[in-house]
């Protein structure tokens, strides 16, 4: 699949009520994946878990994460991130990033601003993933007149594949 710029892929993280999922995994290494509402501004993306929730306990435990982000329509829009967590603001100083928060939730409800202010009481985490410093992979189906070869990578072609030879890679090294 041909890859996103990374024009596409900013205008891709900036439209509404786009869920990302965020995956962590507990300490005894069972995976967790959570939908999270979100917001990509100054090169990260920043989210924001609830004191008691069991993805922030799994971020302070192992920072590692990996999120994903896709739409149904075409052309099939996704970001896959994987890099470590940055807890910015720990629980309790929510007043020091209210603004952000208020523009998280101005991407996904109408009544953001409502929202915000009544559950001002409940104490959340400020965190961030860092896209520079992440491995940050983009796709999208062919449009228009691109061919269709583009749909796979090389590597997921068998070997005697009709159109293997004419896939485009897709991340670097296809080998794998």
């Amino acid at each position: 699949m041909p890859k996103l710029t990374n024009e596409e892929r900013d205008d891709f993280l900036a439209l509404p009520k786009i869920i990302m999922n965020i995956a962590t995994v507990d300490k005894t290494g069972a995976p967790l994946v959570t939908p999270i509402w979100f917001v990509h501004e100054e090169g990260r993306i920043w989210f924001t878990p609830r004191q008691h929730s069991e993805w922030l306990k799994n971020i302070r435990h192992d920072n590692r994460i990996a999120l994903s982000a896709d739409e149904a329509p075409v052309p099939y829009r996704k970001v896959v991130v994987r890099g470590k967590a940055n807890i910015d603001f720990e629980v309790g100083n929510d007043d020091a990033w209210r603004d952000r928060y208020r523009r998280i939730a101005s991407r996904y409800i109408d009544e953001w601003n409502e929202y915000v202010d009544g559950t001002d009481d409940q104490p959340r985490a400020l965190c961030s993933v860092v896209l520079k410093d992440a491995d940050v992979r983009t796709w999208r189906m062919p449009i228009d007149d691109e061919p269709y070869q583009g749909i796979w990578a090389k590597r997921y072609w068998t070997e005697d594949a009709k159109v293997k030879n004419e896939a485009p890679e897709l991340f670097g090294d296809t080998s794998d």
